[in-house]
């Protein structure tokens, strides 16, 4: 596995996005830049953001699988501890990337809250396992298969006509995720208590817009 240490290990997750977004901003061209924000502008006008479950409303369940071919079902393992869920939308996506090595450098202070960490992917189970090794993860992550879940909490959108092409064509995104349908989930996180409650949601259209992990820490800890 590959252990990733850059100078900036200690700044926060926000910070790192944002620094990944500046240099895509340089290496892309205006044109480029212009069409994917227009992605983002077009996902968000469908608000989604407002429609996709808050908090206060209760989670979906659902028994997934991760690449282990274990079965997890959602209920069972919020009955025992509050539930951190966090999808990310491919290992393709830098951003994603960032996020889960944001979110296992909390592991221990997340499991030290009490809490379980569920992660999830549209992303095949052997594609899933790459970004894992890749990345160092050591965190439970299920396949949300054809992102059926996801569509229970709202958080599914159609890809743009404008950025359809760079998903289907230059990511190959049926073949990372195992099905035709060119959508995707928001990179949301929900921390769900024990009722199986939401208390706290992240939701933004911008994929480039994450969580940040002390935020979530902090909304674990306020269930104790």
């Amino acid at each position: 596995m590959t252990t990733h240490v850059s100078a900036d290990d200690a700044s926060t997750l926000s910070d790192q996005l944002q620094e990944t977004a500046t240099n895509a901003s340089k290496r892309y061209p205006a044109e480029v830049l212009k069409t994917f924000q227009s992605g983002i502008d077009n996902v968000r006008a469908t608000g989604i953001e407002e429609s996709a479950k808050q908090v206060g409303d209760q989670a979906a369940d659902a028994t997934l699988k991760g690449w282990d071919e274990e079965s997890v079902t959602l209920s069972e393992v919020w009955k025992e501890n509050p539930v951190i869920l966090m999808w990310y939308r491919g290992g393709w996506c830098p951003y994603c990337n960032l996020q889960l090595r944001a979110m296992q450098k909390q592991l221990d202070a997340i499991e030290g809250a009490g809490a379980k960490l569920v992660v999830l992917t549209p992303e095949l189970p052997e594609k899933a396992k790459e970004t894992a090794e890749s990345n160092d993860l050591n965190m439970l992550v299920l396949h949300d298969a054809n992102n059926e879940l996801a569509k229970k909490f709202g958080i599914v959108f159609q890809l743009p006509e404008s950025i359809l092409p760079i998903y289907r064509d230059k990511l190959q995104l049926a073949k990372v995720n195992g099905n035709d349908a060119m959508e995707l989930p928001l990179a949301a996180t929900y921390v769900i208590n024990t009722d199986g409650e939401i208390t706290y949601a992240f939701l933004d259209a911008d994929y480039k817009k994450r969580a940040e992990p002390a935020e979530v820490v902090a909304a674990v800890k306020q269930l104790q």
